[in-house]
């Protein structure tokens, strides 16, 4: 190995070392990208899910930056918690898990819906509120929370990250500006560029049906230069 392969590796694990830890917890479709996605952005990553073996899987397949482990584990082991599951579940999580998330980021990309009757999807909260918006009134002492890592759908959220030239944006809000520099990290290392709509208010805008979510007035991805258009 030379010289500069060597300087290089140093610096990668160096930058490695001044990051926060992240697990994802939900082995799903949006769980699995969000792991991959972070492995290509070279961020460490601890999985896990209720099926150890799920989580076990994917590590094997991501390698050696991602950890597979119990939740409970992961939880006290990271910093920042993206809770890859569905809304309803987050709820009782969050009381199960109360002392684990004690002073953690938790990170919510989920979308409060669910099959309708006659085909396509359905909220299943009032219309005016949001999942974000929610969970924030039942979070753990101390912890803080950011909407963000869902305003894509699964399939933009694999196929659009780390695009050449200018990349996709992945929106996010927030109510305590101090956790936004990791957020926009987070992201980052997602392979998209990060930008704040505001506080948990406006978390509404990037769930399904918002108009800053591909499945709602937004329709598709964008750049930083048509994000600003539209905020």
């Amino acid at each position: 190995m030379t010289n500069q392969s060597l300087t290089i590796k140093k610096e990668i694990v160096m930058s490695q070392a001044n990051k926060l830890k992240v697990a994802v917890i939900g082995i799903g479709n949006i769980g699995s990208a969000v792991a991959t996605n972070l492995v290509k952005g070279n961020r460490p990553v601890i999985v896990a899910d209720r099926k150890l073996a799920k989580a076990e899987t994917l590590a094997q397949k991501l390698g050696s930056l991602a950890q597979p482990s119990e939740i409970s584990a992961a939880i006290k082991e990271a910093d920042i918690v993206v809770l890859a599951i569905y809304f309803d579940p987050i709820k009782e999580f969050l009381k199960q898990y109360a002392t684990e998330l004690e002073g953690k980021i938790i990170v919510d990309p989920s979308n409060p819906i669910a099959p309708a009757e006659n085909g396509g999807f359905k909220k299943i909260i009032d219309e005016n509120e949001s999942a974000g918006q929610i969970l924030s009134t039942q979070l753990p002492k101390g912890a803080k929370l950011a909407k963000a890592l869902g305003s894509l759908g699964v399939a933009s959220l694999a196929s659009a990250a780390f695009q050449q030239q200018e990349q996709a944006v992945l929106f996010y809000a927030t109510d305590d500006t101090s956790i936004n520099g990791e957020i926009e990290q987070l992201i980052r290392d997602s392979g998209f560029e990060p930008v704040r709509v505001g506080g948990l208010d406006q978390s509404i805008r990037l769930e399904v049906f918002g108009d800053l979510h591909e499945f709602g007035a937004l329709g598709k991805t964008v750049t930083v230069t048509e994000a600003n258009e539209k905020l």
